[in-house]
C-alpha cells in the first residue's frame, strides 16, 4: 500500500488524527506553536483541522482541509496561554463541520486520536438521561462522560477513571479543564503521547516532531491508564487504571513519521530492522531493491544492505496533485495510481525487481503498482512486505473494519502473490515483528488477538471468527 506522506491518499489504508496540546509557561500565547505542531502532525489527518484556546472562555478556530488551508495569519493572533488542535480523519462519524474537534462542552474541551469500541453503547446510554449530541463522532462521548463526573462533584481524576472504566477502545486525549491542560491515554496505550518542554512551552502530542518544530526537549511518553495534568508550570503524571500495554505496530510500520521517537523506540531505526528481518525470512533473488514511497524506504534501503542488492528509487510519487476523489471502479483505481506514481524505466527496465512496500489491505493499490513495472519493462517482480498479513478487522482507529475488503482474509500467501501479479510473495512473521519491535503490541488485525472485550465481539458479529 502506499504510504504515509503530507499529500498520501492511498485507496488502500487510511490515517487518521493527530493531538497537540500546548500551555505557556512565560505567558507567551499558544497559537503559532499550536499551528507549528499540527503542521508536523498533518501526515496523521487530512480531512479537517481545529483548535480551541482558553483566554478566560474558549476561543475555536475549525475547518475542513488541510491545516495550511484551514489557519491563516490573523488565526497565530489568537490570545491564550493554554491551547489544543487537532488533525482529523474520521474513522467514524462524517468529514462535515460538526465533526470537526476539538469538541467543547461547557468549560472542558477534547481533542481525540483513535476508536471508541463501545462509542454506540456508550452514547445510547448517555442519551437517555437527556444529553444532546452535536456530532456523530465516537469523541464527544468522552466529554459527556467527564462532564457529567464533574456535574456530580466529583474530583477531575475520578471523572477521567469514570471515562476509562466505561470505555473500550483506543484514545489518546489532550484537553482544556478552565484553562488547565490535561491528556490521558486508554489503558493499553494504543496510540501515542509524547510530552515535552522548551523555554516557553509545554507540549502534549501524538509524535516527537511537534515538540522538535517547537524547540522542545522530549521528556517521556504517557503511558497507558495515566492522566497528565499541568499544574504551576509543572506535569503531574497519575496512573488511574492499570496498565496493560498493547501498542499498535502500525504505527512503528506505517502511521508514524520516521523522525518520531514514540515509547523510547526510534520509528527509524525500527523500519530499517523490519528490513533487516525481511531479508533473513524473506531473501529475494533480485537484480534491484525499490519501495512503494515513501514508508517503506528505510526498510527496502536496509533490506537490500543486508542481501547486498543494490537499493533505487524506481518509482516517483506526485506530491503535488492533492486530495483525489477515487470511484470503486478498476480504471478509477489504475487511474489513481498512474496519478499518485511514476515508474523510472531505466531503472527497472531488464531487471528482477524487489519491491518493498509496508503492508497490503486491499491490495488493489499494489497489483496496479506490480503491474506499472512489469509494463515498464522489469522481467519479475519480488513484493516484501514489512507487515505479516492483516487477516482480521480493526477496532481501534484504522479504516478497515470488515473482513470482507482484506484480501489475506480470503486469500493464502501464494493466492495473494497471483493476484498481484507477483512472481513471489514474502511477508515478516508476526514473531519477527514483534522481535523488531520489541514492545508488547496489538496484533488484532493480524491473528484476532484483540487486547480489550469489545473488540473481540464486534469481531465474533462479523461471523468470521
Amino acid at each position: 500500500m502506499a504510504s504515509v506522506d503530507f499529500y498520501s491518499n492511498s485507496p488502500e489504508k487510511r490515517e487518521f488524527c493527530g493531538v497537540i496540546g500546548v500551555y505557556s509557561k512565560t505567558g507567551k500565547d499558544v497559537a503559532t506553536a499550536l499551528y507549528q505542531g499540527m503542521l508536523a502532525l498533518q501526515h496523521r489527518g487530512q480531512d479537517a483541522a481545529g483548535l480551541a484556546i482558553w483566554n478566560n472562555k474558549f476561543v475555536e478556530k475549525k475547518g475542513l482541509g488541510l491545516v495550511s488551508d484551514v489557519f491563516c495569519e490573523q488565526d497565530l493572533r489568537i490570545k491564550g496561554r493554554v491551547g489544543i488542535g487537532h488533525t482529523r480523519y474520521p474513522t467514524t462519524g462524517t468529514c462535515m463541520m460538526s465533526d470537526v474537534q476539538p469538541f467543547i462542552s461547557n468549560n472542558i474541551a477534547i481533542s481525540h486520536n483513535g476508536q471508541v469500541s463501545n462509542y454506540k453503547e456508550l452514547r445510547g446510554s448517555i442519551e437517555k438521561k437527556g444529553v444532546k449530541f452535536i456530532s456523530s463522532v465516537d469523541s464527544e462521548v468522552a466529554a459527556a462522560i467527564i462532564s457529567e463526573e464533574l456535574a456530580k462533584g466529583s474530583r477531575f481524576e475520578k471523572s477521567v477513571s469514570a471515562f476509562m472504566n466505561a470505555a473500550d477502545g483506543a484514545y489518546t486525549i489532550a484537553g482544556i479543564l478552565e484553562g488547565a491542560l490535561f491528556a490521558f491515554k486508554d489503558p493499553n496505550g494504543i496510540r501515542p503521547m509524547v510530552w515535552g518542554e522548551s523555554e516557553d512551552f509545554i507540549i502534549f502530542a501524538s509524535e516527537t516532531v511537534a515538540l522538535d518544530v517547537n524547540d522542545a526537549v522530549r521528556r517521556g511518553d504517557i503511558k497507558g491508564g495515566e492522566l497528565a495534568i499541568v499544574k504551576n508550570g509543572k506535569v503531574e503524571i497519575t496512573p488511574l487504571v492499570k496498565e496493560k500495554p498493547a501498542i499498535c505496530m502500525f504505527e512503528y510500520v506505517y502511521f508514524s513519521r520516521p523522525d518520531s521517537v514514540i515509547n523510547n523506540k526510534e520509528v527509524f531505526k525500527i523500519r530499517e530492522n523490519l528490513g533487516v528481518e525481511l531479508a533473513r525470512e524473506h531473501p529475494a533473488q533480485a537484480d534491484i531493491v525499490i519501495e512503494v514511497p515513501d514508508s517503506a524506504r528505510n526498510a527496502a534501503h536496509a533490506y537490500a544492505k543486508t542481501l547486498g542488492i543494490p537499493h533505487a528509487e524506481g518509482l516517483i510519487k506526485n506530491r503535488y496533485i492533492g486530495r483525489t476523489f477515487i470511484m470503486p471502479s478498476q480504471q478509477k483505481r489504475k487511474n489513481a495510481v498512474k496519478m499518485k506514481l511514476n515508474v523510472i524505466k531505466s531503472v527497472v527496465a531488464g531487471k528482477r525487481v524487489a519491491l518493498i512496500d509496508d503492508s497490503i489491505v486491499r491490495g488493489t493499490t499494489l497489483k496496479e503498482i506490480v503491474g506499472m513495472l512489469k509494463h515498464a519493462g522489469a522481467t519479475e517482480v519480488h513484493v516484501r512486505i514489512t507487515c505479516p498479513p492483516i487477516i482480521a478487522p480493526c477496532f481501534y482507529g484504522i479504516d478497515m473494519s470488515t473482513y470482507e475488503e482484506l484480501v489475506a482474509h480470503e486469500k493464502s500467501v501464494p493466492e495473494i502473490g497471483k493476484y498481484l501479479g507477483a512472481d513471489s510473495l514474502g511477508y515478516l512473521s508476526i514473531g519477527g515483528l514483534k522481535k523488531v519491535i520489541g514492545l508488547p503490541v496489538c496484533t488484532g488485525c493480524l491473528n484476532k488477538d484483540y487486547p480489550t472485550d469489545c473488540a473481540k465481539k464486534l469481531a465474533g458479529e462479523q461471523g468470521k471468527w
